[in-house]
């Protein structure tokens, strides 16, 4: 289990580090490629773009064909779009880098909806938050990467072309290398799930028949859940604020700091391994007191905090300043993010984990895209003060939607409720194996 934990991680890393790494030299790749720094942008949110229409279809395929198959989909198009960004080292083919990270873009609705679902299948109740949030982890880090290594990889040098194809193509070689290894460590390592349930609510859901399974109900379940809407449209605000920020870092940062495209980065490095720090405290506090509402609705406020202060100091010259705040509001910002899969998981239980993963994320790219443009749109007419400005009203509108979730604890109660039975009125004449001891423990409930 830890195996496909790490091998999950690694290859999601790498998902994330070519989804933000022409975003954090968006100025290099803009002057490279002789394009505007919006079709620079796009090359982020073509990630947001493909999400939405494909998420439904890559959930149905995780319920009906399992997560090996899935977690092998998302390894094996996330090398092949690193193998055709290699071809795109010339000027004139910005076309064939967008067609590149639009591969990679689908390889990520393969992988941002699985942590949930491997911790569930493979990890028990007292362990499923911190697996999940070191699953997230790996997206994380990836971002973290992307922010630090790009600009250290590709120093900018406009008089220079050759040199700057060069460079750049370091950057895609290395990373289909790593990416097609990962590809192989995935059909090595990847299997469908333990051989015996980690927990009683997965031996209860392992005992339903296939047949008993409707993807579609799944869905229209989902739907009439009043708090799962709730979550979806708060959690979808606040990925979509992090997903802006971390676009339109670059361009916020170089407005007021001249030359610091290394900078930069290590301002995002800082935003990101601050929230890698966030992600963890927070998948240990879960496991331990299970206030999911609570903790979640007080990392929101904090997060609304972070972006206000990060927003009136980043213009005072002070980069140290700037590297400070960028790291408490990474801390609470991306350490909210597993936090909302595991809260969806609680309240929706026993509906997929998959499905309920994939329609956050997929509310997640439908305002990243919306607050990416306009947040790009205000800094570029005005400043980066007023785009922050326009996020921090819609975190705030968050807030007030967190604070309404009414929450139940339905997977929570269904380990407790197990946990809690005498299992010594269960009659067992005769060593069984476990999934019948399971059944007999479900009839005595």
């Amino acid at each position: 289990r830890l195996a496909v934990l790490a091998v999950f991680s690694c290859y999601s890393l790498v998902n994330a580090f070519q989804w933000i790494q022409y975003s954090i030299l968006s100025n290099v790749f803009a002057g490279f490629y002789g394009v505007s720094f919006t079709q620079i942008d796009w090359l982020s949110m073509v990630y947001m773009v493909a999400y939405v229409p494909l998420i439904l279809p890559a959930t149905w395929l995780l319920d009906a064909r399992g997560l090996r198959l899935t977690a092998l989909l998302g390894a094996g198009l996330n090398a092949l779009g690193a193998w055709l960004k290699c071809g795109s080292l010339a000027p004139q083919r910005y076309p064939l880098t967008l067609a590149a990270q639009a591969v990679c873009a689908v390889a990520q609705v393969f992988i941002l909806g699985l942590p949930s679902r491997i911790a569930s299948v493979w990890f028990g109740p007292t362990e499923v938050s911190t697996a999940c949030a070191v699953a997230v982890l790996g997206n994380q880090l990836g971002t973290a990467i992307g922010f630090l290594l790009p600009p250290v990889l590709v120093p900018n040098r406009p008089n220079d072309i050759d040199l700057m194809a060069h460079n750049i193509g370091i950057m895609f070689y290395g990373t289909a290398i790593v990416s097609t290894l990962l590809f192989f460590l995935t059909g090595v390592v990847f299997e469908e799930k333990p051989k015996y349930p980690p927990s009683h609510s997965q031996a209860v859901l392992q005992t339903k028949p296939p047949e008993d399974y409707s993807y579609k109900q799944s869905i229209i379940n989902l739907f009439k859940n009043i708090p799962f809407i709730l979550l979806l449209i708060s959690y979808g605000i606040m990925t979509g604020a992090f997903y802006s920020v971390s676009t339109l870092l670059n361009q916020m940062i170089v407005t007021h700091y001249e030359g610091e495209e290394v900078n930069a980065g290590r301002i995002g490095l800082t935003l990101v391994v601050a929230g890698m720090v966030g992600s963890i405290i927070c998948g240990l506090w879960l496991d331990y007191t299970k206030t999911y509402k609570q903790t979640t609705l007080i990392v929101y406020i904090l997060s609304f905090i972070g972006l206000l202060v990060f927003t009136f100091t980043l213009d005072l010259g002070y980069l140290i300043v700037v590297f400070v705040t960028g790291g408490v509001l990474g801390f609470f910002m991306t350490g909210y993010l597993p936090l909302g899969f595991e809260f969806a998981v609680e309240i929706t239980y026993p509906e997929s984990e998959g499905t309920s993963s994939g329609l956050l994320n997929a509310s997640a790219q439908i305002f990243g895209i919306v607050f990416t443009l306009v947040q790009g749109k205000l800094t570029t007419d005005y400043s980066p003060r007023a785009g922050n400005i326009f996020l921090c009203a819609w975190i705030f509108v968050g807030i007030i939607l967190t604070a309404l979730i009414k929450s139940d604890l339905r997977r929570h109660n269904v380990n407790s409720g197990i946990m809690n039975l005498d299992v010594k009125a269960v009659p067992v004449e005769s060593p069984v194996e476990p999934e019948s001891t399971t059944l007999k423990i479900q009839s005595a409930l």
